[in-house]
């Protein structure tokens, strides 16, 4: 287990490999744990971390700290602190908007964005999300089995008022537009039975800048990563791999994504 300490409180995480630095950020169900398998396939070329976001997994609980631009922040003196200058982001859900928000503040700091489930606005959030226990959203979301254990374990330990405090984020006009206006190459992950998180719909798509890309695994539902492990560490690989500043679309030539295009 590794810790650093801002403000005389515990930020957990974890570290895998060498190479170029890569972000895992979890969801609102959950922790950095679930992220290890895709941790270890990426170690291979890269220097994986995960950390458990302001009142998730063994980070330090703060009510003052749960808004979404308060996560951001400790994004970013994560980076400071561990001399970071540029990395590539991971956000599955809830660590998507996170992604999104810091790519905002900080264009320069961000290489690639991929986000996985991850709403643009609250019309896309089932409002289960809102009122049920992390107990109860485990249950929900994620079967009983071996793989989903790491999800499932470290789920309950989430504070509910850090799954409200960023939800209200997402009023307004959402992250749309922040998408529009960035340049940094992002490719959005669905699972097509996902019962929390609804995909954006093809007028969204279209509207977004033509280095954004979207991929659909028709056996997943919220956890991707989990549910169809195998394809999604590759799409992972193949997506890490594109030369900095290239499209996802490149991706498309691969048949075997049964991607949908937009």
């Amino acid at each position: 287990m590794s810790a650093l300490y801002l403000d005389e409180r515990i930020i957990h995480y974890e570290v895998l490999g060498r190479g170029r630095p890569v972000i895992f950020l979890h969801g609102w169900v959950g922790s950095w744990r679930y992220w290890l398998p895709a941790m270890q396939t990426t170690s291979v070329s890269f220097r994986a971390y995960a950390l458990d976001l302001w009142g998730f997994g063994n980070t330090s609980r703060d009510p003052e700290r749960y808004t979404l631009e308060q996560q951001a922040a400790l994004l970013e003196s994560f980076l400071q602190r561990l001399g970071i200058a540029k990395v590539a982001l991971i956000g599955h859900g809830l660590g998507g908007l996170i992604s999104i928000l810091f790519s905002h503040y900080f264009p320069e700091t961000v290489n690639r964005l991929m986000l996985v489930d991850c709403p643009l606005d609250i019309s896309a959030v089932h409002s289960r999300l809102g009122t049920a226990s992390p107990a109860d959203l485990t249950d929900w979301l994620l079967e009983k089995n071996a793989v989903t254990e790491p999800a499932r374990s470290d789920a309950p330990k989430a504070d509910p008022q850090a799954i409200l405090a960023s939800l209200k984020g997402l009023n307004g006009d959402g992250f749309t537009p922040m998408l529009k206006r960035m340049s940094i190459p992002c490719l959005l992950v669905h699972g097509q039975n996902d019962l929390v998180i609804t995909a954006p719909d093809n007028d969204r798509l279209e509207s977004l800048p033509a280095h954004f890309h979207q991929v659909v695994l028709k056996q997943s539902g919220h956890f991707p990563m989990l549910d169809e492990s195998a394809r999604f560490n590759r799409l992972l690989t193949d997506f890490l791999a594109l030369v900095s500043g290239e499209s996802p679309r490149q991706l498309q030539l691969k048949e075997e994504w049964k991607r949908r295009v937009r």
